[in-house]
């Protein structure tokens, strides 16, 4: 019940300012950008392949159209979580209010899980938002819907995790611009580490590649369901959730 009041008064939060309108805002308008770009590409391609049985053959809207989609939703992803969980506790403890709320008989971890399902709720309204595109896509074509659905476990257990580091950076200081940078550079080091995998020794390579973020999201932008990626990005939100968790306690201790 107390997660449920502090969810209510995030979410309301998040829509009497200005945040969750610029955000909902640019994520779709970016996101359509890309989606026009590419379906507008493939009908091109398309029309050359008509001429073309052999070409025709391999073509595939899924391949063609809504996995480029989902791949560069998740960089779009990188981009605007931290916008969202910038103010979540950084604002708190800006305006001193941190103090009351942890004074109030309400825990911790109820505190977090409400500010947190909050974000993943906006988040998910977000994703909403794109089911306009595979929509538009089965009107021209036949689309498969299992890697829909697949890609967008992928992308919402993608940005579960993302969020789940903002909310831990937001936990760590008062001003919302450090926790937005912090989380977007935290972040980015992620998504890159398997870049560096081919130049790296056969041990750490390994580790660089079941750290990266992006490595584990390819499986889910394929259309396939890999058990050790879904717990990757389950471990990843936990233990950020955890630290944020210790971060708030250590708060209480120190007064």
């Amino acid at each position: 019940m107390r997660v449920w009041a502090i969810f209510k008064k995030e979410i309301r939060l998040y829509f009497t300012s200005p945040v969750a309108y610029v955000v909902l805002t640019i994520f779709t308008l970016i996101t359509g950008y890309f989606f026009y770009a590419i379906f507008a590409f493939f009908s091109q391609i398309s029309m050359q392949a008509a001429m073309n049985p052999m070409m025709a053959r391999d073509l595939s809207v899924t391949d063609g159209v809504l996995r480029p989609l989902f791949q560069n939703v998740s960089v779009i992803m990188l981009l605007m979580m931290p916008l969202l969980t910038m103010r979540l506790f950084a604002e708190e403890k800006r305006s001193g209010t941190i103090e009351l709320l942890l004074t109030y008989p309400v825990r911790d971890g109820e505190v977090l899980l409400g500010k947190y399902a909050a974000a993943l709720a906006l988040f998910a309204a977000m994703l909403g938002l794109t089911l306009l595109y595979p929509g538009i896509v089965a009107y021209f074509a036949r689309v498969e819907v299992g890697p829909v659905l697949t890609g967008y476990l992928g992308l919402f257990l993608l940005g579960a995790a993302f969020l789940a580091l903002g909310v831990f950076a937001s936990s760590l200081t008062e001003n919302q611009i450090v926790a937005a940078v912090a989380t977007f550079g935290a972040l980015l080091l992620f998504w890159i580490l398997g870049w560096t995998t081919d130049f790296a020794g056969p041990g750490l390579s390994k580790v660089l590649a079941h750290l990266s973020v992006l490595d584990h999201f390819e499986n889910f932008a394929k259309g396939v369901i890999d058990t050790r990626d879904v717990i990757y990005y389950l471990n990843f939100a936990l233990l950020c959730l955890f630290l944020t968790l210790r971060s708030l306690e250590s708060k209480r201790w120190r007064g």
